[in-house]
């Protein structure tokens, strides 16, 4: 996503009920939060865009965590009574399945000051403000392979294009990319998916490039890797790869063909004792203008509606949701996985040693 430059005026256009952001003011013992995200570009971003403005302008001290985007950690401080994370970034699988879990605050959207139908899959769960949507995708090397591939199923395709693949080491994403180079119609992916026979027809398709997959667990390591030659094409996060081109003078690609939609939630873990500070944050990395300027600095698509009249024209092409980038998208897997993880997963790690 890609967008800065947030004033205190445009704070006081939020109109929040309970938490009106106060102007700039000496932080108090208890004005302070911790913020969890996921690290590397978007992180960074989120510092830039949303992170050091809220702070300068409310005068609450921010402290930031990372962490792998699980909710192992998160269930742990719940249910410990030790929660340390006041906001947290997640992705929508595990935010709909720790919501339904009771290990998140509900979102109380008048309290928030936030028009909730004005919000892209503010309706999936009661416990997270959509935050933004980025895009797991196939990228490749144009300097190195100019004639790249054109669809997903040439991801499968060891004969057109030989070489080693980098893939991210889960089930999400790999299943569904199989099924669909196998046939699948990008619409009935989860319909196939869900059943035994589907499942056989994903790992078969994996198995006919298990041994040319170089995995990787990090979002760092998919360009890495694409930088180094170690892959010819990999499955990545579309603003790692924007990072690497705007900072890094890369020339990477972009597959926009059945890329995997992934909505972030801003979430408040169950029992932090910075409620009210936590619902000033999400107000405000929510509103449209900070959602707008965080697209300044990664492409990655506004969970606020409102935001998209604000966002540079520049940064429109880059977007995960661009009309150009959309036309084989596809559809959320949020409550799939949120379903079927756990069952998925056991499979897939037996896979990898078979």
């Amino acid at each position: 996503m890609s967008k800065l430059s947030i004033s205190a005026g445009v704070l006081t256009l939020i109109g929040l009920t309970g938490v009106v952001l106060a102007p700039a003011k000496p932080a108090l013992a208890g004005d302070q939060l911790t913020i969890v995200s996921t690290g590397g570009a978007l992180q960074k971003a989120q510092r830039k865009a949303l992170f050091e403005p809220f702070s300068n302008t409310t005068g609450v001290k921010i402290t930031e965590d990372e962490y792998d985007g699980g909710s192992a950690k998160i269930r742990a401080m719940v249910d410990t009574r030790t929660v340390s994370w006041d906001v947290v970034d997640s992705g929508d699988g595990p935010a709909i399945q720790m919501c339904n879990e009771g290990v998140l605050e509900p979102i109380d959207w008048k309290k928030l000051g936030l028009d909730r139908s004005k919000f892209t899959d503010a309706d999936k769960m009661d416990c997270g403000v959509p935050a933004q949507s980025a895009a797991a995708v196939v990228a490749y090397d144009k300097d190195k392979l100019p004639n790249g591939p054109q669809t997903i199923a040439d991801l499968f395709d060891l004969k057109k294009f030989p070489g080693k693949r980098g893939l991210y080491k889960s089930p999400g994403y790999n299943l569904e990319w199989a099924l669909i180079a196998d046939g699948v119609p990008v619409k009935d992916v989860y319909k196939v998916l869900g059943t035994p026979e589907g499942v056989d027809r994903a790992f078969k398709k994996l198995d006919t490039i298990k041994k040319d997959v170089i995995w990787w667990t990090s979002g760092a390591q998919a360009p890495q890797l694409l930088a180094d030659g170690q892959v010819v094409m990999t499955a990545a996060w579309n603003g790692r790869i924007y990072d690497a081109n705007r900072n890094a003078g890369k020339h990477f690609q972009i597959l926009w063909d059945a890329q995997q939609p992934l909505q972030d939630y801003w979430v408040i873990p169950k029992g932090t004792r910075h409620l009210e500070e936590a619902y000033k944050f999400i107000a405000f990395a929510t509103s449209g203008q900070a959602q707008a300027d965080l697209t300044r600095y990664i492409p990655y698509a506004p969970g606020n509606k409102e935001a998209m009249a604000l966002v540079d024209p520049a940064s429109l092409p880059d977007l995960p949701t661009a009309p150009q980038n959309i036309a084989n998208v596809m559809p959320s897997g949020a409550t799939f996985w949120a379903e079927k993880d756990y069952d998925l997963r056991q499979r897939f790690t037996s896979w990898l040693t078979e």
